[in-house]
Parts: structure tokens; sequence; C-alpha cells
């Protein structure tokens, strides 16, 4: 949900229309005192906020926002005056987002919205990939096993990442070498057997997790 904040009706009913259009879902409020009431039902992904307000004024309304535990991480785009160059400072000092200078373009508002939210939205964290005593760390990209630590090249570690993730599944040679190597590749089938062999020397006794599936290829053994 985008709340807007924006006086001027006609504007406000375009934006509104136009975020709806573009597949999002969208509110406007005329002033201050009707946001603050729709606060308490429901909190945006994001406020588009203009600075000229009957009431309080736009910078009072982010600043508000920022000192609440319970909004300061809603991302607020400001609108300001297209020659006002202080608004636009002071809004941004005190944690807008992002700015639109009127008057703006519709698609600049909706091109400014999704970047804004693509920004703040959260970091996906990297998870390690645990398959028995192997762990790999994808945010480090480093592997242990049974407790010590493993240095692989990169096609080893992407071959040992792509077993781990799915254990007991089984992979034929083709797959694995187009999935690690890349489908354009010339080389043979040979190749993945090299690097199956020095991973599971180079994982000593948890090398015998990466088992031989006869006539077809290789699986991990959680």
């Amino acid at each position: 949900m985008i709340y807007l904040v924006e006086d001027d009706s006609s504007i406000r009913e375009l934006m509104v229309y136009t975020l709806q259009a573009s597949g999002f879902e969208a509110c406007g409020y005329p002033d201050g005192e009707a946001f603050w009431k729709g606060m308490k039902k429901a909190k945006p992904e994001l406020v588009v906020l203009d600075i000229m307000l009957p009431g309080e004024d736009g910078i009072s309304i982010l600043r508000k926002l920022r000192a609440s535990a319970e909004t300061k991480d809603i991302p607020v785009i400001m609108a300001t005056a297209k020659d006002s160059e202080y608004d636009t400072v002071v809004g941004l000092d005190s944690g807008a987002d992002d700015y639109l200078a009127k008057p703006f373009g519709m698609m600049e508002m909706v091109s400014r919205i999704r970047a804004v939210l693509r920004r703040s939205a959260p970091k996906k964290e990297q998870e390690s990939i645990r398959c028995g005593e192997i762990i790999i760390d994808e945010g480090k990209h480093t592997v242990t096993a049974c407790g010590k630590p493993v240095a692989l090249t990169l096609k080893e570690y992407e071959l040992l990442k792509l077993l781990a993730e799915r254990p007991g599944q089984v992979f034929s040679r083709e797959n694995l070498l187009a999935s690690v190597w890349g489908s354009d590749y010339v080389g043979e089938t040979r190749t993945v057997d090299v690097h199956i062999g020095t991973l599971r020397t180079k994982l000593d006794t948890c090398g015998d997790m990466i088992q031989t599936v006869r006539g077809v290829g290789y699986k991990m053994e959680g």
C-alpha cells in the first residue's frame, strides 16, 4: 500500500489512479490529520508526502514518522516545489529517502517509488548450507568439512554447492556440466569426473558423501 499526502484533490486523484493502474494499492489523504487517522488503521509500504500542506506541514509529518520506532523505517518520498532547494535539503536531512520536484510526471513518480522500494527492501541474509558434516557458508564463500576448512576452486565450490543443496538427488554428468560450466561449454563430461575426484580428496573423510550412481552420475548423501 502506498499512501499519498497531497492537498490538491485533482493531483491526488491522478496519483492514486496512476499507481493503481501500475499495479500498486494506493490511498490518498488531503492533509496530516487524515493521514494520521489512516496510519492508525494500517501501515503503508511507502509514503509520498507533499511539503506544503494545510495544517501540519510535510516536514513535521516526516520528523514524527522518523521519531517513532513503529514508522521510522517506512520509506518517504517528499514532493517539493521545483525552485525550492531549501525544502529539498531540509526534507532529505530530516530522513526522506528521495524527493520529487513539482510539477512531476506520473511515470517519473512510479519510477521513483519502485526505485525506493527496491533500495529499502530487506536484504535476504545469505545462509549456510549444511549437509552432514559439510558446511557451506554462502556469505563468506567458505567450506568446512568434518570441522576443518577446505580450500576449493570456484568450480569445485559450485559443484559441491549444487550437490549439497539437493541431497539424495541424482545428477547426470551432462546436467552437472551444464549447471556448473554452462550450457555452451564445449568440454567433455570427463571434466565433471576429474572435479568430483579432487572434491572427494579435499573433503577427506567427508568425501565419501559424494556417491557415484553407476551409469548416470553423482549424488550427495546427507
